[in-house]
Parts: structure tokens; C-alpha cells; sequence
């Protein structure tokens, strides 16, 4: 025993690799930013929506938007605990998903997974279309430019996510944070002001077409829902969070939750005081800065954040996309290298994929925002809906302590979001929707067949069972060969190590150069049978292709090497003839034989 020593336990230490462990990992602080940028971005949207459907009954209607809103916020509260519990059952991540593939069924996790996906994707091209538009209502000699602006913005978003969620968050704290200021600022400063500093926009004249019911206010819920929009990305993004991930993840959503909360009820409550009805040419949110702020320099620099703001909130989906189709690659239901991780954490594979989703979409409708909005909210609310009636399922099928509690709550959030959806896609179906309708299933059917295959092809691989005793047969290796090289004797010294019987194949249309190759051989006399295919037609792939069938036709064993010069330098790829990979890929394509390419490196 050693005196003076504390005891320790020895363990091998593996050293981690650049980007991982937590420096790479997400704070709270930095998961707000990274993650929950999209919900607080969506006070931008989400009030006027309200508004715009309240106003169909006249100015006086506006009356009704703290009272919706005010619903809508005790939704956000009770999606904003939900979440919570899913974040602590799935600490996994993946959220509607994780839940509904659990306590609900194979096809409902599908659905919930390809509702999510169509979720992401929007919320990045309907963040930048916003973006743009709102830049070019400061600077409107960028209108013609908006697809250039979105499509420029989505670039620079994932060259940034490709270095790593972490990196990502670290870029986004500042315009998060001015964003916030921003907008508390509004808040704070309308309500004591006790009227507006100043107007801006078109008067536009309002006349009611439709009675202030029941209808109107289902539809003005709904509506206002989509600020909604990004409440469950903290949920699929767990692993991103820094140890113990569960308690920051929790945290985050609690602190998006207050937030949101607070910037929704406080525009509310100045839309009404002030009766702000839409105008021409400016959003509700640029009424309520002038409001605040007056007409000056911070007006015009509110707008600016909010334009930032809404081009970044994109990133969110950055963050939860990729997580997800990780999950799906690891279920069999996307291609496997879905699920792989470069040297930092991240699923690169998902980020280009996401960027390449958007900019077709973005390209497809012109980056108009208005023909994006109604296909918007329909895939939020079904995950809302599937993460709520997976939890009621999770509680009653556990029973933990206090379980009717947290089922009655979740259940009360299902039929709100069960509702809000109903109404949203009953009046947005015509306006776009439909295409939300048609692509869902089309995902579902996709990510079924590709479950199909993996299943079909692990029967065929015979995974899991144990397989039949190795049988030793003699081998045959070919080697393809030009001329007597350093290059060939390090090919040939290479079959020599693999195989029983080694022989060398050279493809000659030349009588005069397959004399020279047949002398150069027996002086060299490696010990190693030299074949020479005669081809007229100067053809290499097909003779070989050839004599390779026919040596393997008694069943045996056949290795084609193909030895293959290498430069050290990327640039000199191109000056080298290829034709070793040719035959490699067609020999693949076409035989059942152990093909290997073997490099010989240069120095140059």
C-alpha cells in the first residue's frame, strides 16, 4: 500500500477527437440561441396573423386579439411543460418522433417523422423568405433580388452549421440577444409611452365582411398558432446539449417558453390598446416600433434585428434536422450514412441535405413567402398532436407518481393542437395546404421502403443467425499489367501475399510491343505466368472482363489486383489515365470476384 496516494482507479484513456466532448456542445444560453431562435423570431409573423383574420370583422374585432392571444400563450405554456417530459422520456432526442414511435406505433411514427420533416424545411425557407422581404422593405432596390438574398443566407448557414452546432450557437448569441432587447423593448416602452410616438404605412380602409363567431376566432387561434413554430426543436436537439443534457435541454425550453410568452402578450396588448390594423407597406411589427421608438435611427436599426433575426431563425432547423435523420437512418428508415458524425458533432450528411431541401423549394416558389405560409404549420400541429397523445399513452402505460396530472395535461394540450390544426388546414387547404397533404404520405411511403429494403437485406445477409463453416478452396489472383515497372512488382508482390496462384494479364493490340513485354518479362523472370490477351481494338476493360469470367467459371476463387499509381498531390489526380478505376467499377458491375485497387504512392 502507498501512503500519501489517494486511491484511483486505473482505465485505459482514450484521447478524444477534435470536436468531441463538451467545449463542442451546447450551454443553455448557446441552446436558445442555436435552437429557439425560430419560435422567438415568430412574434414577427404570428401577431400580424391574428390580426389579419380579426380585422375581416372590422376594426372593433381587434378587440379580440389579447384574448386569443392569451390562449395561445396558455397553449405555449402547456406545450412548453409538455416538451419538458418528452425531453426527460426521450433524453435521446428526436421528439414527436421518439414519443410516438414508443407509446404510439410504427405508422405513426412515421407520420410524425415526415411531418417534422416538412416542419424543418419550411421553417428554413420561410425564415429567409421573410428575411429577404423584410430587408428589401428597408432597401427596396433588393426587391428583384430575394431569391439571390435567400438563396446566399442559406449558403452561409451551412458552411456555418457544417463546422458544428456549437460554433453555430456561438454566432448566433448577439443577433438573439439584440433581437429580445429589441423586442421587450417595443413592449416596454409602448405600454408606458400610453400612446403611439408615431404612424407609419398606408392607411388601408377597412370593411367588415364577416361577423365576429366562433368561426372567426377559430380561424384567428390558428392563425396566430404558427408563433408556435419551433417550440418542439429543443426537444429533437438533446444531444446537442452540454452534460447532464436533460436538465440544460429543460432549462432552454423553459427559458424559450418565458420569453415567447412575455414578447406575445405584451404585442397583444398594444395592438389592442392602440387598435393596430394592417397598412400598406409595413408589418403590425414595424407599427409597433414606431410606436415605440419614433421614426428615428432605432426604428430603422429594430428592423435591421428583426430582418437578421428572421434569417437566422433558419438555423433552428439546422439544429433538429439533421438529429432527426440520424435517428431514422439508425431505425432503417433513411440510408445509413444519415447516421455518421464527422470528427466534430455533426451530421453533415443531414446538414447538406436540408440546404439542398430548401434551395429547391426556395427556387420552386420564387422565395414568396405568402405561398409558403399556409403549408407552414400543418406538419408543427401534427407533431404537436402525436407528442401529445403519446405522453397520455406513456403516463397511462407507466403510472408513475402523479401520472393523472401530467396525463390530464397533456391531454388538454392534444385537443388544442388537435383543434388548431383541423381549423388551419380546413381553411389554408386550397391556399397550399394540399401540398402538405400529398407530401406527407409520399414521405412515409418513402421512409417505409426504405425499411423494406434494410429488412430484405438483412434476411439476405442472414443477420443475426449463425452462418455455415468456412470451406478452404484454392485461389486464382490476377493481376493486370502494362509493361515490366516498378509498379508491376508491387502489384505482383502484393498477390503473392493474397492467394495460391498468382498470374499476370497484359492487353496488347501490338505484335511488336507484346514481343518487347514477353523479353522484358523473361529477363526479369519474377516467377510469376505472364498471359497476353491479343485485342485489336486496343480494348482493355472487355478482354480482361473476359478472361476474369472464364477463370471462374469451375467456382474458384478469383482476386483481380489492380495495381494503381497515386500522386501525392491532389492536383496531379487528373493526368493519370483512370483506366485501373474503369476496370475496377465494370469488374464490380459485372463479376462476383474480390476486387482490390492497390496504390503505389509518388513523391511528387
Amino acid at each position: 500500500m502507498a501512503y500519501g496516494l489517494a486511491r484511483r482507479e486505473l482505465r485505459p484513456r482514450v484521447p478524444l477527437r477534435h470536436g468531441e466532448g463538451d467545449k463542442y456542445r451546447l450551454t443553455s444560453i448557446e441552446g436558445l440561441a442555436a435552437l429557439s431562435l425560430d419560435a422567438l423570431s415568430s412574434v414577427a409573423y404570428g401577431p400580424e396573423a391574428i390580426v389579419l383574420v380579426l380585422v375581416a370583422a372590422g376594426t372593433g374585432a381587434l378587440t379580440a386579439t389579447l384574448p386569443v392571444t392569451l390562449v395561445i400563450a396558455a397553449l405555449l405554456a402547456v406545450l412548453v411543460v409538455s416538451y419538458g417530459q418528452v425531453i426527460a422520456v426521450h433524453p435521446d432526442g428526436g421528439g414527436a418522433y421518439a414519443v410516438a414511435k414508443k407509446d404510439l406505433g410504427p405508422t405513426t411514427s412515421l407520420l410524425a417523422a415526415a411531418s417534422l420533416v416538412v416542419d424543418y424545411v419550411l421553417t428554413v425557407t420561410v425564415s429567409l423568405a421573410a428575411g429577404a422581404a423584410s430587408l428589401a422593405s428597408a432597401f427596396p432596390s433588393l426587391g428583384s433580388h430575394l431569391l439571390a438574398i435567400c438563396l446566399i443566407g442559406l449558403a452561409l448557414l451551412t458552411a456555418v452549421n457544417l463546422r458544428g452546432v456549437a460554433e453555430s450557437a456561438r454566432v448566433l448569441m448577439l443577433p438573439t440577444a439584440l433581437f429580445v432587447v429589441s423586442i421587450l423593448g417595443i413592449v416596454v416602452l409602448g405600454l408606458l409611452r400610453g400612446h403611439p410616438v408615431a404612424v407609419v404605412g398606408t392607411a388601408h380602409p377597412v370593411h367588415a365582411t364577416e361577423a365576429l363567431g366562433i368561426l372567426l376566432l377559430l380561424k384567428a387561434f390558428s392563425s396566430g398558432c404558427s408563433a408556435l413554430t419551433g417550440v418542439e426543436a429543443i426537444a429533437n436537439g438533446v444531444p446537442s446539449f452540454r452534460d447532464p443534457p436533460v436538465k440544460r435541454a429543460q432549462r432552454t425550453e423553459l427559458m424559450l417558453g418565458a420569453l415567447l410568452g412575455v414578447m406575445l402578450i405584451g404585442m397583444a396588448l398594444l395592438i389592442q390598446r392602440d387598435r393596430v390594423a394592417p397598412r400598406g407597406g409595413v408589418t403590425v411589427l414595424a407599427q409597433l416600433t414606431a410606436g415605440a421608438y419614433g421614426t428615428g435611427w432605432p426604428y430603422y436599426a429594430t428592423n435591421l434585428v428583426v430582418t437578421l433575426a428572421l434569417a437566422l431563425a433558419a438555423n433552428t432547423s439546422f439544429g433538429g434536422l439533421p438529429v432527426l435523420m440520424s435517428l431514422l437512418a439508425r431505425d432503417h428508415r433513411l440510408p445509413h450514412f444519415f447516421g455518421l458524425r464527422a470528427e466534430r458533432p455533426v451530421y453533415r450528411w443531414g446538414v447538406v441535405s436540408l440546404a439542398l431541401l430548401a434551395a429547391l423549394l426556395l427556387i420552386a416558389v420564387d422565395a414568396d413567402t405568402h405561398r409558403m405560409i399556409p403549408l407552414f404549420a400543418i406538419g408543427v400541429f401534427i407533431g404537436f398532436s402525436i407528442s401529445q397523445i403519446g405522453l397520455v399513452r406513456h403516463w397511462a402505460g407507466e403510472r408513475p407518481r402523479g401520472w393523472l396530472r401530467h396525463a390530464a395535461l397533456n391531454g388538454i394540450g392534444a385537443v388544442l393542437t388537435v383543434v388548431a390544426g383541423i381549423v388551419l388546414l380546413a381553411t389554408k387547404f386550397l391556399e397550399g395546404a394540399w401540398v402538405v397533404v400529398v407530401t406527407i404520405p409520399l414521405l412515409m411511403l418513402l421512409f417505409s421502403r426504405i425499411q423494406r429494403y434494410y429488412t430484405e437485406a438483412g434476411r439476405e445477409l442472414g443477420l443475426g443467425e449463425i452462418p455455415p463453416p468456412l470451406s478452404v478452396a484454392d485461389s486464382l489472383v490476377i493481376v493486370p499489367v502494362s509493361e515490366v515497372s516498378r509498379l508491376t512488382r508491387h502489384g505482383l508482390q502484393a498477390a503473392l501475399s493474397l492467394g495460391h496462384e498468382v498470374v499476370a494479364v497484359a492487353v496488347y493490340g501490338d505484335p511488336a510491343k507484346v514481343r518487347t513485354l514477353r523479353a522484358s518479362w523473361e529477363r526479369w523472370n519474377p516467377g510469376v505466368r505472364l498471359d497476353v490477351i491479343d485485342s485489336p481494338q486496343r480494348s482493355l476493360v472487355e478482354p480482361i472482363v473476359e478472361y476474369v469470367r472464364r477463370a471462374a467459371e469451375g467456382g474458384r476463387q478469383i482476386a483481380v489486383l489492380i495495381p494503381e499509381v497515386e500522386p501525392l498531390h491532389r492536383r496531379y489526380q487528373i493526368l493519370q489515365n483512370q483506366r485501373g478505376l474503369l476496370l475496377a467499377t465494370v469488374l464490380r458491375a459485372r463479376t462476383d470476384v474480390v476486387v482490390c485497387v492497390v496504390p503505389y504512392r509518388l513523391n511528387l
